[in-house]
């Protein structure tokens, strides 16, 4: 492996993997991290290959602290003949945000007579928080 990005939480990645042709699809390597996947078809293997490697790239960094390899050029990749070599790209930000998609419990105060209205006009509360948080923070949907 060459040496390691240190700090790397919220940018876009992009690491060599060799896509090898096999009868039910493509075995995926990417030989920067020792890690393989499948795909039944290349659109497939493409979509295995980057979850593949965000994963392995959040754990390393979340859950064992380490920090992540650099990127091989991509000419120095070994291969066999009729392989695919390309690189792949990740947003571990992005794939941090889809794992944290999980829900979280909040008490909120209001006058009873807002809360009153909101109830009789079958307003839901929680969406409509989210929706005006999304709208504040400026996040698109």
């Amino acid at each position: 492996m060459n040496c390691v990005l240190k700090g790397v939480f919220n940018m876009v990645l992009m690491y060599p993997v060799v896509f090898e042709p096999k009868e039910d699809g493509f075995l995926v390597y990417a030989p920067d991290l020792e890690i393989n996947t499948f795909g039944k078809d290349l659109a497939d293997a493409l979509f295995m290959a980057r979850d593949a490697i965000s994963l392995w790239c959040v754990c390393q960094q979340d859950d064992f602290g380490l920090e992540l390899p650099v990127p091989s050029d991509i000419t120095q990749i070994k291969h066999n003949q009729g392989d695919i070599v390309t690189l792949v790209d990740v947003d571990l930000a992005a794939y941090r945000r889809m794992l944290d998609n999980r829900t979280v419990r909040k008490n909120l105060t209001l006058p009873s007579w807002l809360n009153e209205m909101a109830e009789k006009a079958q307003i839901n509360f929680s969406q409509t928080l989210q929706k005006a948080l999304k709208e504040e923070l400026k996040i698109a949907e």
